[in-house]
């Protein structure tokens, strides 16, 4: 069964860091609610823990479920068009899939967060490989949570059980790995999302140390943005860091149930969202991405569904 909603304003009044200033001051802007679909069950356009997003060659919205173990494809407007992987024995078979990400010539990765499996599927969702496998050494994965593809053609992929990045290339040869358990700058506690800015700068989603850290292609740290909190710019527990044709980035806050916006400079723009089940408000949200029609896509795996919004001039 799927839920589809017509397109509302919600304005949300945010507090904004004024540019050159440290104090803080209200500022309001429009955030425009566009549809939401989905609804808990296995039926077609349906969910049961909603995980990460990416587009494939087609425009497509391709949506990972760890507890349905498959990825659904949609329209942008939300129609259900196909799906993949399914629990099973054959090769492209899932048992967890939680990140998904797209190469250049429309083939999609697929990490699996218990088997420690990576899974490539071409641009027809049939099954290419399998690399990897669950544990500690270089070229396993322990607990692989989101993945992105990076300009020089390698794949990397966020392992909370191992507090680390690792990378592979295409083929799945494994090449080097950053991180390890801690606080420091560089270091991880269940990092849960890896991005790029479109720059060569890779934001990790540093989930239990609340806070997003920025690294360059060869995993050398560069940046930390936010800390722990539930004020403008701070986090509890960030998931997923996505861009927008602007360079701002939007952060799902899972922790304070709202998105964050900011620009490419990290300055906090603004937020929205809050604990529930209405338009604008999420339970433990998760994927985010930006569509090419600057759409943003947001994971409400709470509630079981998607919701699609834009920002407002």
């Amino acid at each position: 069964m799927r839920h589809y909603r017509t397109a509302t304003i919600v304005t949300v009044v945010l507090l904004a860091v004024l540019s050159g200033c440290s104090d803080q001051a209200q500022d309001t802007i429009s955030v425009e609610f566009i549809r939401a679909w989905g609804s808990a069950g296995t039926g077609d356009g349906q969910f049961l823990y909603l995980e990460d997003f990416a587009f494939d060659s087609q425009g497509r919205l391709l949506v990972t479920d760890a507890l349905r173990a498959d990825v659904q494809v949609f329209t942008p407007d939300g129609r259900f068009v196909t799906k993949f992987g399914g629990k099973g024995k054959h090769p492209g078979s899932m048992v967890k899939p939680e990140g998904i990400a797209v190469d250049k010539s429309g083939n999609v990765y697929v990490s699996d967060y218990l088997s420690g499996e990576i899974k490539s599927y071409d641009a027809d969702f049939q099954h290419l490989q399998t690399f990897s496998s669950q544990g500690t050494a270089p070229g396993q994965t322990l607990e692989a949570e989101y993945i992105t593809i990076g300009s020089n053609d390698l794949i990397y992929i966020a392992e909370a059980g191992n507090h680390r990045v690792s990378a592979f290339n295409l083929d799945g040869k494994f090449q080097f790995m950053f991180g390890g358990e801690g606080s420091d700058p560089g270091q991880f506690i269940r990092p849960e999302d890896v991005s790029f800015d479109g720059k060569d700068s890779l934001y990790v989603a540093d989930f239990g140390n609340h806070r997003v850290q920025l690294f360059d292609l060869s995993g050398k740290y560069l940046a930390t943005i936010g800390g722990q909190g539930s004020g403008p710019g701070e986090f509890r527990r960030p998931v997923n860091v996505a861009f927008d044709d602007a360079g701002r980035f939007y952060v799902s806050d899972a922790g304070n149930n709202r998105v964050q916006l900011f620009d490419q400079a990290g300055v906090f723009i603004g937020a929205w969202g809050k604990k529930g089940m209405q338009t604008g408000e999420f339970a433990n949200l998760h994927g985010i991405i930006v569509g090419e029609d600057g759409n943003i896509y947001v994971a409400d795996s709470g509630n079981n569904r998607i919701q699609v919004f834009r920002i407002r001039p």
